[in-house]
């Protein structure tokens, strides 16, 4: 969440952003989700969420207002929000990237979360566009690439549609950090999530690729209700699972983080070049549980 509560912007709480946004500003460019019916997610299901596009004239003049601020030169990057501000119309995307760009010299990076069905009406030279005009990286949530554990969490994409929506971001010049999460087939379809996704990222060879940890903070009514047959992986299953994926993996530079909070067993690495590092420290823990440097129970708190 932002720390920049003195600026003039107007959030709509819950407010979500990347690990790795930290220190970033969040811009509100929509609020909620365009699809918001992942079964999985929690985290633009608040009736105050409901998804609509901000007005344009309200994000250029909070972008206007930010300049006069006594912070201003402290902000170093910018995360467009909410769950998939990409859905907008590229001349609306220009024209904030612009707006940041005259009113905001110092931001270094602009970064947004990316559905892949925002990208299938935007050309590769539209992206382009978007590139020059300051957006530098995109937080795609792939889930995973088996089409079967796709469907089953209503996730409204199939492999072959985040492999193309990867590849116009990478033709672009648009760095893409990738999601997968582990746990999410269950046990029934665990080997074909780890292998599916692992096929995935090796197609588009992201520059990022993260996974994390099925978790409910909210319970698992509503993931059951869309997935009644799942059946939650164990520790070592999950292990397991991860080892599967890694071990399928074949990258030729890819910055690897599995150090979520949501994750028993955080690992970091660049692929494929630490590869067999993360494969042996996944193998010990899974021979030496509990021995193995396990992120505690209360430490998984979301």
């Amino acid at each position: 969440m932002s720390a920049f509560y003195d600026f003039p912007i107007r959030y709509i709480e819950p407010v979500y952003r990347p690990p790795s946004e930290a220190d970033s500003l969040i811009l509100p460019l929509t609020d909620g989700c365009s699809w918001n019916r992942c079964a999985f997610c929690e985290m633009y299901t608040a009736p105050q969420k409901r998804f609509q596009a901000r007005d344009e004239a309200e994000t250029l003049e909070t972008i206007r207002r930010l300049a006069d601020s006594p912070a201003r030169e402290a902000i170093r990057r910018v995360f467009l929000a909410d769950g998939d501000a990409l859905m907008l119309p590229v001349r609306r995307l220009l024209s904030v990237l612009e707006a940041i760009r005259a009113h905001l010299p110092s931001v270094r990076r602009i970064s947004s979360y990316c559905l892949p069905r925002n990208l299938r009406k935007k050309s590769v030279e539209e992206l382009s566009a978007l590139r020059e005009a300051g957006l530098e990286l995109v937080y795609l949530g792939a889930e995973s690439g088996d089409d079967t554990v796709l469907a089953k969490i209503d996730k409204g994409e199939t492999f072959e549609s985040t492999r193309a929506a990867l590849e116009k971001l990478g033709e672009a010049k648009i760095g893409r950090s990738v999601i997968f999460i582990l746990g999410l087939g269950g046990e029934r379809y665990s080997a074909a999530h780890a292998l599916a996704s692992a096929r995935l990222a090796n197609a588009a060879q992201p520059e990022y690729l993260a996974t994390l940890t099925l978790s409910f903070p909210k319970g698992e009514a509503r993931f059951r209700a869309a997935f009644p047959e799942w059946e939650p992986l164990d520790i070592p299953g999950l292990l397991k699972e991860s080892r599967r994926m890694l071990e399928a993996l074949e990258l030729r530079r890819t910055v690897f983080r599995s150090d979520h909070a949501s994750n028993w067993l955080s690992l970091r690495g660049t692929l494929n070049g630490d590869k067999e590092k993360l494969l042996a420290e996944l193998d010990a823990a899974i021979a030496r549980p509990e021995a193995a440097p396990l992120r505690p129970a209360w430490a998984r708190g979301l």
